[in-house]
């Protein structure tokens, strides 16, 4: 009889156990740590581009440079200034960015200073990596300025180029931040 009841017991206890460790993965502790830390920053990336979107949609940004370049093959050149940067809001830019001027050598660099109240052919478009944000201004000059911002939604990071009919086009690397 006591047997009987022994053997019971430990089929029940196997049970039991068998089900328990069934609804669970058999994860150590420290990789359901892992896997909790990479939901997380998973959850921290997806939010991150969510808010790039949401910056980029309110047309409230602002594009903070780090190098420069004159294409196509042009020496690359750091900023290290903070205060030069390129702001957008609604239709109005405030644009501090250093500029190469020329055609052929010898090439200069020049600044531009200015807010510009309107910004014509402003357009956004969705790409597979973030956005492409074009717009035109002839920066209180004879001709047409075009910058085309190509921002990646989950790094920040963004490419402007800007081109002119008489020099070179400059691209500049950076990164893109929310005005507030």
């Amino acid at each position: 009889m006591k047997r009987l009841f022994y053997a019971l017991t430990a089929v029940l206890l196997l049970i039991a156990a068998a089900s328990v460790i069934g609804q669970k993965k058999n994860l150590s502790p420290k990789e359901e740590r892992r896997e909790i830390r990479e939901k997380r920053r998973a959850q921290r990336i997806a939010d991150y581009e969510r808010m790039m979107d949401s910056v980029i949609h309110s047309r409230n940004f602002q594009f903070n440079p780090q190098t420069m370049q004159r294409q196509p093959a042009g020496p690359m050149r750091q900023i290290m200034n903070p205060e030069f940067n390129v702001g957008i809001w609604g239709s109005t830019a405030d644009i501090c960015l250093p500029y190469i001027k020329g055609y052929v050598p010898p090439y200069f660099v020049t600044t531009i200073n200015c807010t510009v109240p309107s910004l014509d052919g402003y357009t956004t478009e969705q790409t597979h990596e973030g956005w492409m944000v074009t717009f035109s201004t002839s920066l209180f000059t004879a001709s047409t300025f075009t910058f085309t911002f190509e921002i990646y939604s989950r790094t920040g990071g963004a490419t402007l180029t800007i081109t002119n009919p008489w020099y070179s086009p400059v691209q500049y690397s950076g990164s893109i931040s929310q005005l507030y």
